[in-house]
């Protein structure tokens, strides 16, 4: 079975590493003696980010990356394996969206984003991983994923799938030595939520993000959710009657 408490990685990938959460953790993690594997789909912004990591010591090697391309995925996980074991994949790339217009192929390319991509990153990271008896595989999904908010189903939907997947390989996966950990952040200031308005309460910055789920991972803890209040706000809400629920929080928003 795999340990509750995984030990210290050395060799770490993390995709949507060019801002947000991900350039975040990627900075949490540089340290001498550490290999950074970061990929992003902004050149510019992920060849900053893995400077500023060079500069902290770590060993990094930067790829800029489609998630939802399964070969190029799947090719890039084995050329960083091979060069330095894979300890921890941190599969946290995602999209809300916003970017798009409304309609049925945005929500195809938010599910294509936040569950093809995670998809991608984990399956060639658990065979490896399994090859060797350890690892931590980190799933990112949201709090959103405890109700399907009428203002944007398909995010939430597809974060969703996200946090159940992750919490039904944990156990499966502990039998070959993984563990597998889920985050289910709130509200954090990043590139992607900077166009929400109004702004939300409790919303914290992507360096505290990253440090909370750094401390979750380290602890092997199987969900990393937080703000704890929003936390047990959301999974009240989901306990409510779904006209009610609707009613309490419908407003003028996406409608993909």
């Amino acid at each position: 079975m795999a340990r509750s408490r995984p030990p210290p990685p050395h060799s770490i990938l993390i995709t949507g590493a060019s801002s947000g959460i991900g350039a975040a953790l990627a900075r949490h993690y540089a340290r001498p003696g550490t290999h950074l594997a970061l990929g992003g789909r902004d050149p510019d912004r992920l060849a900053t980010i893995a400077a500023e990591c060079r500069h902290a010591g770590a060993n990094v090697r930067e790829r800029t990356v489609d998630v939802t391309d399964r070969r190029a995925m799947a090719a890039w996980l084995d050329e960083v394996d091979r060069a330095a074991p894979l300890d921890l994949v941190i599969a946290n790339a995602g999209t809300a969206g916003q970017h798009l217009p409304h309609g049925p192929e945005r929500t195809r390319a938010i599910f294509a984003v936040n569950v093809d991509g995670v998809l991608n990153t984990i399956e060639p990271a658990k065979t490896a991983m399994l090859a060797r008896g350890h690892g931590q595989l980190a799933l990112m999904s949201s709090l959103a994923s405890f109700y399907g908010s009428p203002n944007s189903p398909a995010y939430c939907s597809s974060k969703a799938a996200v946090r159940l997947l992750g919490e039904a390989l944990r156990p499966r996966l502990a039998q070959g030595g993984i563990v597998v950990s889920v985050i289910c952040p709130g509200y954090v200031e990043t590139p992607m939520t900077a166009r929400v308005r109004p702004r939300t309460p409790l919303a914290l910055s992507a360096e505290r993000a990253a440090t909370i789920i750094g401390r979750g991972l380290a602890r092997g803890q199987a969900r990393i959710a937080f703000p704890l209040a929003i936390y047990f706000a959301m999974r009240l809400l989901a306990t409510l009657p779904p006209n009610l629920a609707a009613r309490l929080t419908a407003r003028p928003g996406d409608k993909s």
